[in-house]
């Protein structure tokens, strides 16, 4: 396992895009055993100023790497580039 690695989905309730980046996200985070976490925008005004129009987003170490659609090729090699 890669402590020093954590995925972020930020995303909020009824979003369809959302569930999408999920199993995306849940997919490579198993394979690649990378701890994730999702974290509701509506539950931070920061968050939701911030990312409103571009949910989901995907965070790598707090780092925003992706918008509205999760690239699974793409995250796998970033990740592969953090290790």
């Amino acid at each position: 396992m890669a402590p020093d690695i954590m995925i972020t989905l930020l995303g909020k309730p009824g979003c369809h895009l959302c569930e999408d980046a999920r199993a995306v996200i849940e997919r490579v985070a198993r394979d690649l055993d990378v701890p994730w976490e999702e974290r509701d925008i509506t539950r931070s005004e920061q968050d939701t100023e911030q990312y409103w129009e571009q949910i989901p987003v995907t965070l790598i170490n707090g780092v925003q790497h992706d918008f509205w659609r999760v690239d699974e090729d793409r995250l796998r090699a970033a990740i592969a580039d953090l290790r």
